[in-house]
């Protein structure tokens, strides 16, 4: 998915340095331009499982998922499935350069003999994209990275962030939906366009979402590097959401 190909791509680590901080015209020109590539670049074909840990004022749960990404040569197609007891519910976005994602979602029940029931055909277009995926504190949009399709894109400054040499570009949303972010600020590895770190704020400018990915590996089979973990925090209602993937050790 396009979420998880922002994540995974770490390369080597570069030296420290000062932090660059770019004059308006400029930053707008290459935040643009940032985000264009990044849109641009199809992920590879992949399916990732894993649990979300959910951690909020009600309590704890696990719920296992799946993500695969089916590529073609026009668009790439995100699969996110939750699995509960009783059903499969599945979110699923389709990504074309240059045009707006499109959320879809349905849901597979289960018969007596323990048989999905249900296809694609009964797939629904998504009315609230900031609602939650699997009662988490991922939103749909976050999936989606949603973010990177506003059309005000900045690249304020190059920094170093995690000792990677990072782009921190700021996006906002001109028209903030209910339940919505007015800005995300994120740090972009420079060399791999990894999302190192993102934080989402409120139209009053309070932070209200942290997302901050881990646990980087190598894989041996491959040797590409792997994500392990998502951590989002929540401040607004003080919940938190961890994905651990099932990774090539």
């Amino acid at each position: 998915s396009l979420l998880l190909s922002a994540l995974f791509a770490v390369a080597a680590m570069d030296p420290p340095s000062q932090p660059i901080t770019l004059p308006p015209e400029q930053a707008a020109k290459e935040g643009r331009a940032l985000v264009d590539e990044m849109l641009s670049q199809p992920p590879d074909a992949s399916t990732t499982t894993g649990v979300l840990s959910i951690r909020s004022k009600i309590g704890y749960r696990e719920i296992l998922v799946d993500f695969q990404t089916t590529v073609t040569s026009t668009n790439w197609l995100s699969d996110y499935k939750a699995h509960y007891s009783d059903a499969t519910r599945h979110i699923l976005i389709l990504h074309t350069p240059n045009q707006p994602n499109t959320y879809t979602w349905f849901a597979s029940a289960r018969d007596e003999d323990d048989q999905k029931v249900g296809d694609r055909n009964s797939a629904k277009p998504v009315k609230d994209i900031w609602a939650p995926f699997a009662d988490s504190d991922f939103s749909i949009a976050d999936l989606g990275l949603e973010f990177l399709h506003w059309p005000d894109q900045k690249l304020l400054q190059k920094e170093m962030k995690r000792s990677r040499s990072c782009r921190v570009l700021e996006s906002t949303n001109p028209h903030p939906e209910q339940g919505g972010y007015a800005k995300v600020k994120s740090w972009v590895d420079s060399e791999s366009h990894g999302i190192l770190l993102a934080q989402a704020f409120d139209v009053k400018g309070n932070k209200i979402k942290e997302f901050y990915p881990g646990d980087f590996s190598k894989s041996k089979a491959t040797g590409q590097w792997q994500l392990g973990k998502m951590q989002i925090t929540n401040s607004k209602t003080g919940s938190s959401t961890t994905v651990k993937f099932d990774v090539d050790k």
